[in-house]
């Protein structure tokens, strides 16, 4: 069996962006109440940017894991969640969601390159590129449906 190697692309491409079988994370997260960013809907579950703020870190560090050859891990959890309870100013939220959404045009774009071959190890692992993709998708999917939850536990979505 030959494999479509662009078609793979393509589905990875759009599984990474959202869309498909829930809505896109562009609109989920463009009008989020600044008031309710920070806001715990309880003590046992994060607030909106404490979620966002994590979904960008890990994607951060797959990707560098993946394509940066210097690459260090992040201490755990301290290098991958913002302080507990921490309430964002407008800056420190724009630069969440702008970063969040710089590293998924960059994931795009490592997906899309064809000379990564998808199905090869990454240097010095036993992990492909294909499976470092497949993590961000699994890990954003996972933590983005937590922050729709949170929105509509806060009553901040449709």
């Amino acid at each position: 069996m030959v494999i479509d190697m662009d078609a793979l692309r393509e589905h990875i491409v759009k599984s990474l962006k959202g869309g498909q079988a829930f809505v896109s994370y562009k609109t989920a997260l463009e009008d989020v109440k600044p008031e309710l960013r920070g806001v715990r809907p309880n003590e046992a579950i994060h607030s909106v940017y404490e979620e966002l703020e994590h979904m960008r870190r890990a994607q951060k560090d797959l990707l560098d894991f993946a394509l940066e050859p210097d690459w260090k891990p992040a201490k755990w959890p301290e290098g991958f969640w913002p302080e507990p309870r921490h309430v964002p100013t407008e800056v420190e939220w724009k630069n969440t969601l702008n970063g969040f959404f710089k590293d998924q045009n960059r994931t795009v774009k490592f997906a899309k390159d064809p000379n990564i071959d998808l199905l090869s190890l990454v240097p010095q692992t036993e992990n492909t590129y294909l499976r470092e993709l497949m993590l961000i998708i699994e890990h954003n999917s996972y933590h983005f449906g937590k922050i729709l939850d949170i929105r509509k536990s806060l009553g901040d979505w449709k």
